[in-house]
């Protein structure tokens, strides 16, 4: 066990006019299972680049192991998988002929330094490890034999975490693994992480958090928060948190109100007092200007510290809810179709060549109710909903929409945003006010309005795609993967809006707290 230790730590990119961090300071455990969380744009990545020595920051890290980032670039993916990994692993090859070289020159001392280095990272044993740890992630060893390239999102996502896992004294910085997993895979993932040590995962996942982390370490609006435990428990403690700031809050702005009018009217009652100093001048009556000019000062200085006393709860309520997450409700106004039938699959078969994907899926979507195709990934689940949209799948049997059926559609790909965002709402013909707005309470700043969609982070993307088929009105929602990238806050304001509009959906999406959450019945593609 070591320490990890951030003293002061700020940081900004030279684009920018505020720090993404300020003045943070952590100790973390190397031997902890670290969750990273936050909403999209808040730093996470920016987080784990800095303590990869990525960027020029103020303050210091320092740590008695080296970081490793996954996922991590692969120069040729022609090559066999087992040596791509190998390599990830350590430089074996280059080790091997360095120790050829030493013999064949006599030098037994440089030979013996080699071979030493070579036995540290296993190298005698490397490719049964290899082995070994793929068995663990529920990939058959028998793949490292075929070249990288031709393995799957999901397998090259557990081989590089299992080579990654075999490097020695690292501290791994895993982010966003499940993209590509389907809901099996991300299981299996989250059941190697749990039985492992000294890494953070940044995951918006919270089926795979709380299954391998022990720690959450939560950016916040303001501040950087770390608890002990899984997600559950750190939202749970975050709950109760807010409801104290909240009833806080309520207090203070309670007492805020009274202070002011208490405030007000011993002002008011100090200068009108002060008038009477001087008296009437026809009344005849002798004032003592001295006392009334006492008593006046009295109630003024009173005043006075009843508006100081108002701005310390001022600034104290604005220091309580300073990391208050405040998530809107969305709204959603989808079309109600004339009839309770709105899509049906009979013996459906889709295939690509001689081999088809699938066989036999049937299925009937009714009104008010919500669909989730589920099965390994490449079974064929996004061919049913790109037939559905009028795509040349090829495919027997039958998908058959009900008449004058009207379709919102959220593609997996983000690749194809360009340009303005105000102009992609007008080209998608949506509400520009109403689309903004829900970019809002997704979380986007203003800023973000001016910026060009392609540099926006692959959740941000995800939101804009969301926020479009939000603002139309549809008898059915297909949504495809549609909660990649997408922060917890986010995922957790669309299952309040699911729930509350009850809208007809068909979605692929594998995260299982999600899909119990709205509701959605599962059905298999390809079992």
């Amino acid at each position: 066990m070591s320490l990890i230790q951030i003293q002061n730590l700020t940081f900004q990119y030279d684009t920018s006019h505020e720090n993404i961090f300020e003045d943070v300071s952590l100790s973390l455990d190397t031997d902890w299972r670290l969750g990273f969380v936050g909403r999209n744009g808040r730093g996470k990545t920016t987080f784990l680049n800095l303590l990869l020595g990525r960027y020029r920051y103020s303050g210091s890290i320092q740590a008695s192991v080296s970081f490793d980032y996954f996922p991590f670039p692969i120069e040729d993916e022609s090559m066999i998988a087992l040596r791509v990994l190998k390599e990830a692993v350590a430089p074996f090859e280059r080790w091997e002929r360095e120790m050829e070289e030493a013999l064949e020159q006599g030098d037994i001392d440089r030979y013996g330094q080699l071979q030493e280095r070579y036995l540290a990272q296993d190298g005698y044993q490397i490719e049964e490890l290899l082995a070994r740890e793929v068995s663990r992630l529920s990939v058959d060893p028998e793949v490292l034999e075929r070249p990288f390239c031709t393995l799957s999102g999901g397998e090259r996502t557990k081989c590089c975490l299992a080579a990654l896992f075999l490097k020695k004294e690292r501290f791994l910085l895993i982010d966003e693994p499940t993209n590509h997993l389907d809901s099996e895979g991300r299981r299996v993932v989250a059941n190697y992480l749990s039985g492992k040590r000294g890494f953070i995962l940044v995951s918006h996942d919270r089926a795979l958090l709380d299954g391998a982390v022990d720690h959450i370490l939560s950016l916040n609006r303001r501040s950087i928060e770390l608890q002990r435990g899984n997600y559950q428990s750190f939202r749970e403690n975050r709950r109760r948190q807010d409801e104290y700031e909240l009833a806080r809050d309520e207090a203070l702005r309670r007492e805020i109100d009274r202070l002011s009018a208490a405030a007000k009217g011993t002002a008011s009652w100090s200068n009108a007092l002060e008038k009477t100093k001087y008296g009437h001048y026809n009344s005849g009556l002798k004032v003592d200007r001295g006392y009334i000019g006492h008593k006046s000062a009295k109630m003024m200085k009173r005043a006075k510290v009843i508006e100081a006393r108002q701005q310390r709860q001022i600034e104290e309520k604005e220091s309580l809810l300073q990391d208050l997450e405040e998530s809107e409700e969305l709204a959603l106004s989808p079309l109600r179709y004339p009839s309770q039938r709105l899509l049906e699959a009979r013996e459906l078969s889709v295939g690509y060549g001689s081999q088809p994907l699938f066989t036999g899926l049937n299925f009937t979507l009714g009104r008010g109710e919500r669909i989730a195709l589920c099965g390994r990934n490449g079974c064929g689940k996004s061919s049913v909903l790109r037939l559905l949209l009028g795509e040349a799948v090829p495919h027997t049997g039958a998908l058959q929409p009900g008449s004058g059926l009207v379709v919102s559609y959220v593609p997996q790909d983000t690749s194809f945003l360009r340009g303005s965002l105000r102009g992609y709402a007008r080209d998608e013909g949506v509400d520009e006010s109403l689309f903004l707005a829900i970019l809002r309470k997704l979380g986007f700043s203003r800023t973000q309005f001016q910026k060009e969609l392609s540099c926006y982070s692959e959740g941000q993307k995800k939101k804009v795609l969301l926020a479009r088929s939000l603002c139309q009105r549809a008898h059915l929602y297909v949504w495809d993967e549609p909660l990649n990238y997408l922060d917890i806050p986010s995922r957790e304001q669309i299952e309040e809006l699911l729930g509350r509009y009850q809208p007809a959906m068909l979605l692929v999406e594998h995260d299982e707290r999600f899909l119990e959450n709205i509701g959605a019945r599962r059905v298999p593609v390809g079992e």
